[in-house]
């Protein structure tokens, strides 16, 4: 669609996506595919000030592909992500500030996820986002040989207790009741990519020392994430930003919880396991 523009965000990761407005991403037919083949290229598309609302975001999203649901909103297409206290999931977004994949808890990962800013902080709230794609082809051929193998467990209070170090007996008996879940080091994609699966939720490496696993965790993400490879998004109320949750780590930055924040995420269902 060559009359679509845009301009890269920073050298590694993004692209803000110049004159579409709501309107357009509802009628144009073109760009489902162009959008998908995007973020396929730069990760992450920003539509900034689009100031679509819910319903806006939940129909852009349906063209793309299959929404997941959360039961527990009074949308069940948009996750209000905010502190909260009414919000239902508002005491596991603590660990959103930690650097994640969406849906690692789950066979099947997120495919992609579309956010909005509703009500931002005064001061951080950023959210920051880094390739996992480019993670593993910066590794070594001794490395990719070695990791090819290696597996990582992932548990819900691998990522919780990086945000809250010394649990109530209520809240880890609620982490223990999500399962656990292992995934290759390596994620082989579909597509002939190759991406590395690590966060905060890689509690250890599956048959691995423990802390030998968790140095080596916590080495890859600290390659993958170094500021110079990393895109960090200051919110404009109305900002829509949409990210690759198959080739991308990201995290929000700190900011006062007691603040307002709000954001409304969409999320659009994985196609295919990790292996």
């Amino acid at each position: 669609m060559s009359d679509i523009t845009f301009e890269k965000l920073s050298d590694n990761v993004g692209i803000e996506v110049l004159d579409v407005d709501v309107d357009r991403l509802l009628n144009d037919d073109e760009i489902p595919a162009w959008c998908l083949d995007a973020l396929d290229t730069y990760g992450v598309l920003l539509f900034r000030e689009l100031n679509a609302d819910d319903d806006a975001q939940v129909a852009f999203g349906r063209r793309l592909g299959e929404l997941v649901k959360f039961p527990q909103y009074a949308n069940p297409e948009v996750m209000e992500i905010s502190f909260d206290p009414a919000n239902p999931s508002a005491k596991y977004f603590g660990a959103n500030d930690h650097w994640h994949l969406d849906g690692s808890l789950d066979e099947i990962p997120a495919k992609a996820s579309i956010m909005s800013a509703r009500v931002i902080a005064a001061v951080g709230g950023e959210t920051e986002f880094a390739s996992t794609y480019a993670a593993y082809d910066a590794l070594t051929e001794t490395e990719r040989q070695r990791f090819a193998e290696l597996r990582v467990a992932h548990s819900m209070s691998g990522v919780q207790s990086r945000a809250n170090p010394n649990p109530t007996p209520k809240q880890a008996a609620d982490w223990a009741r999500w399962p656990v879940r292992e995934h290759p080091l390596v994620w082989n994609h579909e597509n002939g990519r190759r991406s590395l699966v690590f966060g905060a939720t890689a509690a250890h490496v599956v048959d691995m020392d423990l802390d030998e696993g968790k140095a080596l965790l916590l080495d890859l993400e600290q390659r993958a994430t170094a500021p110079d490879r990393v895109y960090r998004h200051t919110w404009t109320v109305g900002d829509m930003v949409m990210w690759d949750n198959r080739g991308l780590v990201h995290r929000a930055c700190e900011f006062d919880r007691s603040e307002p924040r709000r954001m409304h995420r969409t999320t659009l269902a994985g196609e295919e396991a990790i292996g």
